[in-house]
């Protein structure tokens, strides 16, 4: 059974639809994978996780349902966060 859920992808720049792990899996307990923490050989400390995906969910399967265009050029070149009814970009009045 295939548990579908929709994600955005910023490497597409789409709206695209994905399969999630199943909730009620004995591997994974529906985190779709298991983490493992290694140390450093020498010292001992903590120097990283590694995931190991379940088999209960392909982390591959994905459907592109909406392609999203891109911003006009004109308007990524404007700053938002920036007043322009403020003098130097920032307010003078109190904030009620």
């Amino acid at each position: 059974m295939i548990r579908l859920r929709i994600q955005f992808s910023a490497c597409r720049r789409a709206l695209i639809l994905t399969d999630t792990p199943r909730p009620d899996c004995r591997n994974c307990d529906g985190d779709g994978g298991t983490a493992h923490d290694y140390g450093d050989y020498e010292t001992g400390e903590y120097a990283g996780t590694d995931w190991e995906p379940c088999t209960c969910w392909d982390q591959t399967r994905c459907w592109t349902l909406l392609p999203l265009p891109r911003r006009p050029r004109w308007l990524r070149r404007q700053h938002p966060d920036v007043d322009p009814w403020a003098t130097n970009g920032y307010s003078n009045e109190p904030p009620f």
